[in-house]
């Protein structure tokens, strides 16, 4: 469910490959994205990661959750799609993101690896989670240095989606294109462009820039931190009440994936 392709001038695309369900994660897939980016090789001069099909990453695949009072699987997801943040920001290397139709809460939870999003002014954003009894705050630190803990806030305490012209102006998504036939082509042009700088600049200027916090510090103590006040609710009478809605058993239509 993980594609890998060798491109042209050192780019490495890693491609969500589950399009049939809209790219929803699951345990196996975060574990097989992590393997993939942490062993990358030195031939590597920047990563693509993108998604097939008409949608980016729709979040996690709540219905494995169905039969799981326990929650094992919940925290599995968030466990691993913390590892899979610690794994893009650890690369020496630039990642750009390229988001078609939309990347919803644990898919947009996966931008915070980025350095260039590029997406499309209909694409769909946002971290509708809190209704379903999930903290996204595995997702804060890095959303706050990448927009600012005011936005970040709204973002992440109102459960709601916004296009990709919110997602620009808010600092979400740095590169927008009309349309989402447009945005793998912008993308790969810029991974290529990055593609051809020397690794060595690129990859000290990212990891000082990773050290110092400016890309949001997610690694380290705060995104352990992070990740905690996200399971610390998995398991809850609150939480096993309000999850069945992500698969329409009550009050949430039938929608199958939100996390």
């Amino acid at each position: 469910m993980i594609r890998v392709t060798q491109i042209e001038a050192g780019v490495t695309s890693i491609c969500l490959d589950r399009p049939e369900l809209r790219n929803a994660l699951t345990p196996q897939m975060l574990r097989e994205f992590v393997d993939v980016v942490k062993g990358l090789t030195d031939e590597t001069r920047c990563v693509l990661l993108c998604g097939s099909g008409e949608v980016f990453c729709a979040g996690f695949d709540l219905t494995l959750c169905r039969e799981d009072p326990s929650g094992e699987h919940l925290r599995s997801l968030l466990t691993l799609l913390s590892a899979s943040l610690d794994a893009l920001r650890g690369l020496v290397v630039p990642v750009v993101v390229g988001v078609q139709g939309g990347a919803i809460a644990g898919g947009c939870a996966l931008l915070g690896g980025a350095d260039v999003v590029v997406s499309h002014r209909g694409a769909k954003f946002g971290y509708p989670v809190a209704k379903l009894g999930i903290s996204p705050a595995v997702s804060a630190p890095w959303l706050a240095g990448a927009i600012g803990w005011g936005l970040a806030r709204e973002a992440l305490l109102v459960p709601s989606v916004f296009d990709g012209r919110e997602a620009e102006r808010i600092g979400l998504v740095d590169v927008l294109v009309d349309e989402a036939g447009e945005v793998h082509v912008r993308a790969m042009d810029i991974a290529k462009r990055l593609g051809m700088k020397p690794r060595s600049g690129l990859g000290t200027t990212r990891g000082w820039m990773r050290e110092i916090g400016v890309e949001g510090g997610i690694e380290g103590e705060t995104g352990a931190a992070a990740l905690q006040v996200s399971l610390s609710l998995v398991g809850s009478e609150e939480q096993q009440a309000l999850l069945p809605r992500a698969w329409g058993r009550e009050g949430g239509g039938s929608r199958t994936k939100d996390g």
